[in-house]
């Protein structure tokens, strides 16, 4: 049996449908890669992004808190300013009574003692609530900072593995339509082969 042009042509028109449909596989299996890499990527960066947020928001709560203490270290060496003053002018007041021959421990230069450390503790007491006010807030800055920091790299995250999602389903649809297309270019080849055969 010889085999005629129409044969041929129709062969030849078979491998050219069975060409182009390994072709639309082999670009289905490419998309569907660069879609996976894609995912890969998103993740990977994000957790990146999340690794270098929190380690530059513990450094941020690091120092926020050491300038916290020398806050609070400025405020008690005021405190202990006001006691050295507060001695020095009561002893003050205690060489000139005596050097006046007045009795040190009675009469008006005790007031004037008494008076100066009641003054004094009470400026000590506000320094003192001065100090611990900046250590408390250095801390609550601090926590805050790194809590809202865990928070958007919790967010971050989060949206990346729903990118991700989105393109590892755009992968799975690209091999599917690809795969569909190939298969389809093949069978629109098919009867036409057949009817020649």
């Amino acid at each position: 049996m010889a085999i005629t042009p129409g044969q041929v042509t129709a062969a030849s028109g078979f491998l050219d449908a069975y060409a182009s449909s390994e072709a639309q596989r082999a670009q289905s299996i490419g998309t569907q890669t660069s879609y996976l890499l894609q995912a890969r990527d998103t993740l990977a960066v994000a957790d990146v992004r999340a690794d270098m947020s929190e380690e530059y928001a513990t450094i941020q709560a690091g120092r926020t808190i050491k300038r916290a203490e020398i806050e609070a270290q400025n405020y008690q060496i005021a405190g202990n300013t006001l006691l050295k003053s507060m001695r020095a002018t009561n002893a003050s007041v205690r060489a000139r009574a005596a050097a006046s021959g007045v009795v040190v421990g009675e009469g008006s230069n005790l007031g004037i003692q008494r008076e100066n450390v009641a003054a004094t503790m009470r400026d000590v007491g506000i320094s003192d609530l001065n100090a611990l006010t900046a250590r408390v807030m250095g801390f609550e800055d601090a926590s805050a900072m790194l809590q809202s920091t865990e928070y958007q790299n919790y967010l971050n995250r989060f949206t990346a593995q729903r990118q991700a999602g989105q393109y590892t389903q755009a992968s799975t649809a690209a091999r599917m339509t690809g795969g569909l297309l190939a298969n389809a270019t093949l069978a629109k080849a098919v009867p036409t082969f057949l009817k020649a055969m």
